[in-house]
């Protein structure tokens, strides 16, 4: 019961976030349009991102919960690699585009608006922080990662508010084309960053080379365990790890000894808390049926 509650206030906590910053981040758009900042519709791309990922996790926090069946045999999770590339996508373009806004301002700097950009400000760090507020006593990897998100808003809408502030007494218009471009340069550098291990996962590439290696090493040190082969290491989002392999007994074993076997590869990989393993005992005079 306490699980099925907690699940109920992971997605109630995930959908306020998501509309939240939804709005805001069409008044973003507006206001950034409105007050002739290059700044704030650097900041806008940002929480579009933002949006996406907490409207992404708040689908999977919902989708997620399905049983596998036929046609999904390992489950949903895998479809959080998906939206993280379409969301990639998405600020990549968005980016490119903010970069073309704003690289021409620093050679003819334009003045924005910034009364505007104060009161989009305040309004920036309060909707993102009351955002970030409320996951904070979220108890899910998706909850806790989208809270740091929220939280680098409220610091990039702070610069936002410094820089309109200092904007009013004294007339620097290049200041805001060179905040939009810091934010771009580090949405890109993360963007680019979660793309590539994104990537990774999709061409089903160990999530950690260390996790292949170590674990070949603890099931090559069994008892009865001659040879290993077909070790395959791979990941279904990034989070949960799946893991088969197959492996050729020393001398021929009765089924008790090949229980005792079962149960020391189980304790031998305990500790990496893998989703999935499929591990198949090979007789000494057995010959592997995948091999070519």
């Amino acid at each position: 019961m306490g699980q099925h509650h907690d699940h109920h206030g992971s997605s109630g906590r995930l959908g306020l976030a998501f509309f939240l910053n939804l709005a805001f981040t069409i008044i973003e758009f507006i206001g950034g349009a409105l007050t002739n900042s290059v700044a704030i519709m650097a900041d806008a791309v940002h929480d579009l991102g933002d949006t996406l990922a907490i409207g992404l996790a708040w689908t999977l926090d919902r989708v997620g919960r399905k049983e596998a069946d036929d046609g999904f045999t390992y489950g949903y999770h895998r479809l959080s690699l998906l939206g993280a590339l379409i969301n990639g996508a998405i600020l990549i373009i968005g980016s490119l585009w903010i970069m073309t806004e704003a690289l021409p301002r620093l050679i003819n700097p334009q003045m924005p608006d910034a009364a505007g950009m104060i009161w989009l400000a305040i309004l920036g760090v309060s909707v993102n922080g009351f955002a970030a507020y409320k996951l904070s006593g979220g108890k899910t990897l998706n909850e806790k990662v989208l809270n740091w998100h929220l939280l680098e808003d409220v610091l990039g809408w702070v610069a936002v508010l410094i820089i309109s502030i200092v904007l009013l007494f004294v007339e620097w218009p290049i200041l805001d084309p060179i905040l939009s471009i810091a934010f771009t340069l580090f949405i890109l550098i993360n963007v680019l960053k979660r793309l590539s291990q994104t990537i990774r996962l999709f061409l089903q590439a160990a999530p950690d080379n260390r996790i292949a290696e170590e674990t070949r090493e603890k099931l090559q040190a069994l008892e009865h365990v001659a040879e290993i082969h077909h070790l395959h290491v791979w990941s279904l989002d990034g989070e949960r790890h799946v893991l088969s392999a197959h492996l050729l007994l020393d001398k021929p074993i009765n089924s008790d000894t090949q229980n005792t076997v079962k149960m020391a590869v189980k304790a031998a990989l305990n500790e990496y808390g893998f989703a999935h393993t499929t591990i198949e005992l090979e007789q000494s005079a057995e010959t592997c049926r995948d091999s070519q």
